[in-house]
Formats: structure tokens, sequence, C-alpha cells
């Protein structure tokens, strides 16, 4: 795991061979905000335990995460390797905390934002509530998530025609970020970024872990109790933390 610099200036660190940034939320958000104002397709990867592990075995995947503009680290096991890597201070960067202080910044800056995602009416919701909760906050066009890869390119022509600055895409990963990646030119975002349940969150049907949960940094363990599909995703946090282990143990070997 060595530390590397990113084309935001920011550092990063190679965590089971992906660079991952090594950021706060305020240092996150003017990312966004720069990458915004660059006028390009950009993308923010929020890398999460199982994302790691995902990337390990789908090489579609490996290379845009590989290629993100900004990666952050969306839990406390990323933030435990980043420490095992170096890393002075890591800070844990959730999507969904991100999605809500981009919503902020659209208030403030007139950012259009377009949500996809979820089942049939999560999206129309969260935007409601997204509304109430930042004033001002510009939502320019809502869609569910329940389409086949089939219809990818029609979905995304509809998303063009609302001009979106940027969309967030709550389908799961990989399938948002390979929707994103395939779909950038056609779609003309300026950020987008896989924000995975987030939508449930914010609209109330999913509520998020008390603050002392996540004090206790045992967020995750909320989620697996909480939903049963979760038990999936849980199962590769053994085998993250076995890899990242063996990574510092093969590095100790090199170095030996």
């Amino acid at each position: 795991m060595t530390r590397e610099k990113s084309v935001l200036d920011i550092p990063s660190y190679r965590v089971l061979g992906f660079g991952v940034h090594a950021l706060d939320m305020p240092t996150a958000l003017r990312a966004c905000d720069a990458l915004i104002r660059s006028g390009r397709p950009s993308m923010v990867l929020t890398a999460d335990a199982s994302a790691l592990v995902i990337a390990s075995e789908d090489a579609e995947f490996a290379e845009i995460l590989s290629s993100g503009d900004l990666v952050t680290p969306d839990s406390e096991g990323v933030v435990w390797a980043l420490r095992r890597a170096g890393c002075p201070q890591p800070t844990r960067v959730t999507g969904c905390d991100l999605m809500g202080e981009l919503c902020s910044l659209s208030a403030d800056q007139g950012y259009r934002i377009f949500l996809l995602g979820a089942e049939p009416g999560t999206a129309e919701l969260a935007a409601e509530k997204l509304r109430l909760r930042y004033p001002g906050v510009h939502i320019v066009g809502t869609r569910h998530g329940y389409f086949p890869a089939s219809d990818d390119a029609v979905v995304a022509q509809e998303i063009a025609e609302s001009k979106p600055d940027i969309l967030f895409v709550a389908m799961g990963i990989p399938r948002q970020e390979k929707f994103l990646r395939q779909n950038a030119e056609r779609i003309g975002y300026r950020l987008g970024m896989g924000v995975g349940g987030s939508f449930d969150v914010y609209s109330g049907r999913v509520k998020r872990a008390p603050r002392l949960i996540r004090a206790l940094k045992l967020e995750w363990l909320w989620r697996t109790l909480s939903n049963p599909k979760k038990f999936a995703k849980a199962k590769t946090l053994p085998v993250f933390a076995w890899r990242v282990l063996r990574s510092k143990r093969d590095a100790s070997r090199r170095g030996s």
C-alpha cells in the first residue's frame, strides 16, 4: 500500500491495489465543486469494503474504480485499511452524507440534480423530502431504477433532456457505476455518483442508524440486522479484512 497524489492534489493511498483519497467532508465537497466547474463528465466513487472486494473480481468495475476522479472512504473497514496504509487521520466520507452536502451545494450554486434508481416511487419521495430539507435544491428529474440494462441508452437519453449537472444513481454496486461510465457522454452530466441505498434513506423508507450506533462505528451491523438482504454484502467484510492483512504481510516480506 503506497501513498499517491491525485489530480485534485488530494493524497490517496493504495488499498487492495486501488487508490482511495484521504479527505474529510469539506475537502470532498470542495473537490466535487471543482469537478463540476471543470465542465467535463467526472465520477465520484464511494469505496466501502464490499466495493473493493467486488472490484477485485470484476475487471470492468476495477477499471472504473481505478480511473475515478474522486474515491471516498465509505466504510469503517476502508478507514481502518487507510490507517494501516500510513494515512495519519483517515476520515469516513459516506456517499449518503456527501449526497446531502451536494444537495445543499445545489441550493447555493443552482446545480441541476437528477435522481435515478431505487424502486418505483422512491426517487420521487426522496426528491420531495430533499426539497424540504435543503430549500432551493434544484432537482430537475427523477426515475426509478427498475429497467433492464438493454434499456440503458433509452433511459440515458431521457435523463439527458433534463440537462443535469449532478446525477445520483441508486442501483447498487457495480451496476450504478457501470451505467454512469457507459452513458457519461450521452447524458452530459458533470458529476456522477453511485449512492446505493441513499434514496431509501432520504425518502424515509429506511431508517439510518442512530447517531450513537454511528459513533460506535457499528452502522454496518445496524444495516445488516435491519435488512437481511444486506447479509450478502456483510459477508465481504472478513474477505476484505483478510486481504488487507495479507497484503500488508506480503509487502513486509518483499521489503525484508
